[in-house]
């Protein structure tokens, strides 16, 4: 009996060769029909190949190569053994056959390269250009550069992280920008996935592009004066050291500085009792803690007087400002009357 069978253990990788097969049923009888013994406990497999040379496998294992004008045969145990054949242009021609004890089966493989295959619908090629670094704030352009082969129409996909990263305009286009504000010292990575709808693998390309987030320096939060009287009475110093405790309450990060000046007309001593009073009503009357609290003696003015300095953690303090030299100043005597003024 014979019959001729399709190709269908033909792999993917042999398209571009035409196999013409036969499978035979080499003999109807036994093998041990005319050898009068006992009935075998074995079947045989004999392959052919036209050409020959090519490499053969038998259940996994090399079994060398096939030739032309001679059989290449295996006595084997009945069951279901898989013969592959190696082609010349790499394909792997694969065929299980069930084999009964006392039969001889028969595979002959005809090969002659076919023509080439057409090229496939499209190829693209993908390249992602962005900064490596940019400052935190700056406007990011990701352009892709695409190559394609084909006549669809291509889409672009989008996509950017961390999730706080956010795309300006372009979605859907060769060129996206991003917004990098609040993202310093992190990195955004823009991803591109570019395909053409056919389902085609080789129509589909992804690409990704990286930027550093630099984060802008520390912007320093400077010292401000607050207030500053001068020639005031205590009452109303007292008013202004009122205001300047609210403000060290409601930020506990902060210090006061109180500079004092004395003016042309004072005693001697007089910034230094300025800046002491100013800091015994802060501490005992106001429950400003002491350690929050910075004295400077700022020299001499025209007349009396106080500044106030609200100063953040980490600012440049501030410094004294005196408008009369020291050498022109004659201290003043102190008086009952003159007394009698300062206690006011």
């Amino acid at each position: 009996m014979k019959s001729s069978m399709a190709p269908r253990g033909f792999t993917r990788y042999s398209r571009l060769a035409v196999v013409l097969l036969a499978l035979v049923f080499c003999a109807t009888t036994p093998i041990d029909a005319f050898a009068r013994r006992k009935p075998a406990k074995y079947g045989v497999i004999k392959v052919m190949t036209r050409p020959d040379s090519y490499s053969i496998e038998l259940d996994g294992k090399p079994e060398g190569k096939t030739t032309t004008n001679d059989w290449r045969s295996w006595n084997l145990e009945p069951g279901v053994h898989t013969i592959v054949i190696v082609l010349p242009d790499g394909g792997r021609w694969t065929r299980e056959i069930s084999l009964e004890a006392g039969r001889i089966k028969c595979v002959t493989l005809n090969y002659r390269p076919g023509q080439p295959l057409p090229p496939p619908p499209c190829s693209i090629s993908l390249n992602l250009s962005a900064p490596s670094s940019v400052s935190e704030g700056e406007i990011i352009t990701y352009t892709a550069d695409v190559s394609a082969k084909g006549t669809s129409s291509l889409t672009y996909a989008w996509t950017v992280s961390p999730v706080n990263a956010r795309i300006l305009s372009g979605a859907g286009t060769p060129t996206i920008t991003v917004d990098s504000t609040g993202l310093g010292n992190q990195r955004i990575t823009a991803t591109l996935v570019v395909d053409d709808g056919s389902g085609d693998a080789m129509c589909k390309q992804v690409a990704q592009a990286y930027t550093s987030i630099a984060a802008p320096p520390p912007r320093e939060n400077p010292a401000r004066e607050f207030d500053t009287c001068c020639n005031c009475t205590f009452d109303d110093q007292k008013a202004r050291l009122d205001n300047l405790a609210v403000e060290l309450q409601n930020d506990p990060s902060t210090t006061g500085y109180i500079i004092a000046y004395a003016g042309r007309g004072s005693r001697a001593g007089e910034a230094n009792r300025l800046g002491a009073r100013s800091l015994e009503y802060l501490t005992s009357q106001r429950g400003i803690d002491k350690s929050r609290i910075v004295v400077l003696n700022g020299g001499y003015r025209e007349q009396n007087c106080v500044e106030l300095w609200i100063v953040p953690r980490g600012a440049t303090p501030p410094q004294p400002r005196p408008t009369v030299q020291a050498g022109d100043i004659k201290p003043v005597r102190d008086t009952p009357s003159v007394r009698a003024r300062r206690a006011n």
